[in-house]
């Protein structure tokens, strides 16, 4: 009963970190927060036009550079990677329909740069701090801002410059409040206000998209502090 405890998150909103307090029973706490500001990542939000040519756009800018590409789906990934294997590119992809063996020999070919590219879904990431990964390519909407921070944090581990780019379209926002639809209650509600939280930030281009990103999790940002965003 006298041990000291630490709780650790990478993307806890202030609800969040209220949670953690409550169900880990802390009585009193010490809390620290970090600045969720990455200012080596470049984001960029692109509407989905032409997802294939617009994908092998930024594979080409960053020829033989190590990178993630985030689908929604199994079928996503599996689709994308016979593609973009056709067209010669290194890759391998990562889901949880493919069998253990296949998805450890997948990433740890990425590990060790002998594939430049993983194509995968969500179930790709958990503790890989792969410090040379130059881009990361959302090729479906994610379904939060929480997943989408997790996942660009991938990213430019290295502390050199790294490029995010989402592409969003409305199909990707239709097709995920059909999932949502599926569910029932409080998990419906909560699921709804991570999509539509995201989605004002993808569709607001107006301002920096550092901005409602940072806000998110509460913390402020002023545009005029960030000299690598083109919304500044």
């Amino acid at each position: 009963p006298n041990a000291v405890c630490l709780a650790l998150t990478a993307t806890a909103t202030s609800r969040v970190r209220q949670d953690i307090r409550t169900t880990l029973k802390f009585a009193t706490t010490n809390e620290f927060v970090a600045s969720f500001n990455r200012e080596n990542l470049y984001i960029e939000v692109m509407p989905k036009r032409d997802a294939y040519a617009q994908t092998i756009d930024m594979l080409e800018r960053y020829k033989d550079q190590s990178g993630i590409i985030y689908c929604f789906s199994r079928r996503g990934v599996d689709e994308l990677s016979a593609y973009l294997k056709l067209k010669g590119y290194s890759i391998r992809p990562y889901h949880a329909g493919l069998e253990d063996s296949e998805r450890r020999k997948n990433q740890e070919a990425f590990i060790r740069d002998d594939a430049q590219i993983i194509v995968a879904t969500i179930a790709f990431g958990m503790g890989i701090n792969k410090p040379n990964v130059r881009f990361v390519i959302h090729f479906d909407l994610p379904k939060s801002i929480e997943g989408y921070y997790q996942e660009i944090g991938r990213a430019g581990r290295d502390g050199l410059p790294a490029h995010c780019l989402l592409l969003y379209s409305y199909s990707d926002v239709a097709k995920l409040n059909y999932f949502i639809d599926q569910k029932e209650g409080n998990e419906k509600r909560v699921a709804m206000q991570h999509l539509d939280a995201i989605v004002r930030s993808a569709e607001d281009e107006r301002i920096c998209r550092r901005k409602p990103l940072l806000n998110y999790f509460g913390e402020s940002f002023q545009a005029d502090n960030c000299s690598n965003c083109d919304n500044c």
